[in-house]
């Protein structure tokens, strides 16, 4: 049970990770990967909210909104929930971190309609996951989140100092990059059988 917990995990880290595979949180991914530093803080703040959003959106979907005969209405309890969220990391940042909270900008309030996000959530429910797969599909894909857009903003430093035609320059490079990086990560697949 353990080893299949972690390897939900790797799966939805690695293998099918929703900002390569999906293009889920690429709004994000684009606008916030142009330093590490704040890569960093995006990707912490999306592990949170998505973790925790996770935590408490399983029980409300299996305790309140199907005993309920209700359970239509999970997208809009999941954006309620994704919203509340948002805005208790967006007032810890903002007092804790002024120069994270700046440098995020309008990417912070955007996690609220972060595809990433809601995408787990309703992947909870209609896969039918228990509370256990629910966390480790939470976790593995809002660390892969991280993860990716961290190695992303490491390599639009690299990208800033390199010989770029300038018809490539800015999203079109990025984009490029990001394809490279999804195929790079879609070989992960066939190690693991």
């Amino acid at each position: 049970m353990f080893l299949a917990f972690i390897l939900g995990i790797v799966n939805a880290m690695l293998i099918n990770n929703v900002t390569l595979s999906r293009f889920y949180g690429i709004c994000p991914f684009l606008g916030v990967s142009k330093k590490p530093s704040s890569a960093i803080g995006m990707g912490a703040a999306v592990v949170f909210v998505i973790v925790i959003a996770a935590a408490v959106c399983w029980p409300i979907y299996n305790f309140i909104l199907v005993p309920a005969n209700i359970a239509f209405m999970d997208t809009l309890v999941y954006i309620l929930v994704i919203a509340s969220l948002v805005q208790l990391v967006e007032m810890i940042i903002k007092k804790y971190s002024p120069g994270l909270y700046s440098a995020l900008g309008v990417y912070l309030p955007l996690i609220t309609t972060n595809c990433a996000v809601l995408g787990v959530a309703t992947e909870n429910s209609s896969m039918g996951y228990n509370f256990l797969d629910s966390m480790g599909n939470a976790l593995g894909t809002s660390i892969g989140f991280a993860l990716v857009i961290f190695l992303f903003s490491t390599i639009r430093i690299r990208m800033e100092s390199s010989n770029i035609p300038k018809a490539f320059k800015g999203i079109p490079i990025a984009l490029i990059t990001a394809f490279i990086m999804a195929l790079a990560f879609m070989g992960i697949s066939g190690m693991i059988q």
